[in-house]
């Protein structure tokens, strides 16, 4: 059997490269894409950190986590690291079938005639393919202390598993949600229909009917930045939603990675835990309906989870502890448009709208998420409650699309007793349009619209992380 010449892998890495040459540049088209919210940070995390570990960039499929890498290297070369220093290889290049990451950084070296890897910055796309990568990876780290690592791949499966199982003290993670919805509203060049104060992190709105209409369509194909930005895409989001990024992960990379053989069983809870997001379930009605036995569908559960796809959130009772036996879940898929592209868009007065918007809400908190939780205890339930490291909460959340409970806010039962059993001065309730502050029984109650708070939510979180847990903040206008 014939073997792939060493050129051809070395002209490949020379094409992958092309800031090598003259203008010494990414690639115009990529170049002229307004880059993720996130580059600053991951820019940071992989030039300026002196901590010796390779950077993990994980995330859904289609998020921008390739384009993001060459915008980081846009950045990089601005700031004068020698193009040649700078090297990305697509891994699951056919033409790197069969050979390792060592072989890899031989084949990088002969390619930009280095004497030397110190100082150069080695970017490894799609690394989840490559068996063994974890092990291999920190070998790299280990043997070439003045060289930088990062890799990036959509089965986050594989690589958030194996890094803790065989990278622990060498892998720093990142991780790339879908886009937030100030981000989807920057893409479209539609940021000032919010007011923001950066001082403070507020945010404000004249106009809720303009900010609604963009709200619904971002939960509609908000998630993707192809999806944000192609009119053609979104008139047939199945073709690319589904197709592109679903079923690859539930056809191609789940079963790959895990050996799963039934593949149909999998694919019918998915479409169920979709068409049941921001809703409560359990694995025994699961179990009945399908016929699948419990421990299978928990570890399903787990794939789907580990890949992004959906996230548990487990439940508290009234004084936000976890129950010991519990065997129901609250599910979220981990972007709205996901159950759009499976069944169809969704109008801003159609009754699942609501769930919807709740996902959203969840989707904001995407790099807390183990943080929170949901209250349900007799017939009373808070949608969202963020525990701290303690498992103390430290807010609690009803996410609404509906007006009602902001002139009648005695009729959240639930919530004001959850704030009064584990002292909560405040809560926050989401709504469609109304902005207001109620005060029952010495708890005040802040309600903002769903579209404002996701707004708030997620750029705070992009330019003050260090205000992890932190509520957001909203003005009335």
């Amino acid at each position: 059997m014939k073997t792939v010449p060493r050129q051809q892998v070395v002209e490949r890495i020379r094409t992958e490269n092309p800031w090598w040459v003259p203008p010494h540049g990414i690639d115009p088209s990529e170049a002229r894409l307004h880059p993720r919210a996130y580059l600053d940070g991951l820019r940071t995390l992989i030039v300026e950190s002196q901590v010796r570990r390779a950077v993990l960039l994980m995330g859904p499929r289609r998020v921008g986590k390739t384009v993001l890498l060459h915008h980081v290297v846009q950045r990089m070369l601005a700031s004068g690291i020698p193009p040649d220093r700078i090297c990305m290889m697509s891994v699951d290049h056919p033409l790197y079938n069969a050979l390792g990451l060592s072989d890899l950084l031989d084949a990088y070296r002969e390619a930009a005639a280095l004497d030397s890897l110190d100082g150069a910055f080695v970017l490894f796309d799609e690394i989840q393919y490559l068996p063994d990568w974890e092990r291999h990876l920190k070998a790299l780290v280990d043997e070439h202390g003045k060289t930088r690592f990062v890799a990036s791949g959509s089965a986050a499966a594989a690589l958030r598993l194996k890094s803790l199982e065989s990278g622990a003290g060498r892998f720093t993670d990142f991780l790339l949600p879908p886009l937030n919805f100030h981000e989807y509203l920057t893409l479209l060049g539609q940021d000032h229909v919010v007011g923001w104060r950066a001082e403070t992190q507020t945010a404000s709105c004249d106009d809720m009917g303009v900010v609604n209409a963009h709200f619904v369509n971002y939960l509609n194909y908000g998630g993707y930045p192809e999806v944000a930005l192609s009119a053609d895409i979104q008139a047939d989001p199945i073709r690319f939603l589904k197709a592109d990024i679903i079923d690859k992960v539930l056809l191609r990379d789940l079963p790959s990675l895990y050996g799963i053989q039934d593949i149909q069983e999998l694919n019918s809870l998915f479409t169920a835990l979709a068409f049941n997001t921001a809703g409560e379930v359990s694995l025994e009605a699961l179990a009945s309906r399908s016929g699948v036995a419990k421990n299978t569908l928990k570890r399903y559960v787990e794939y789907l989870e580990a890949a992004f796809l959906v996230k548990v959130v487990h439940r508290v009772d009234r004084s936000a502890k976890r129950f010991q036996r519990a065997t129901a879940f609250k599910v979220y898929l981990t972007n709205p448009s996901m159950r759009a592209a499976l069944f169809a868009p969704v109008g801003p007065d159609d009754e699942v709208v609501g769930d919807l918007a709740e996902t959203a809400v969840f989707a904001h908190w995407f790099h807390e998420a183990s943080a929170l939780h949901y209250a349900r205890w007799d017939r009373n339930e808070v949608d969202l409650v963020y525990l701290d490291a303690r498992q103390q909460p430290l807010w609690a959340l009803e996410a609404k699309w509906s007006d009602r409970f902001a002139s009648r806010p005695e009729d959240l039962a639930g919530l004001l007793a959850f704030c009064r059993a584990n002292r909560l001065e405040q809560a926050t309730v989401t709504t469609r349009s109304a902005r207001a502050t109620r005060n029952v029984r010495g708890v005040t109650l802040n309600f903002i619209p769903t579209a404002i708070y996701c707004y708030a939510a997620g750029r705070s979180r992009v330019e003050r992380p260090e205000w992890s847990g932190r509520a957001p903040l909203f003005t009335l206008s």
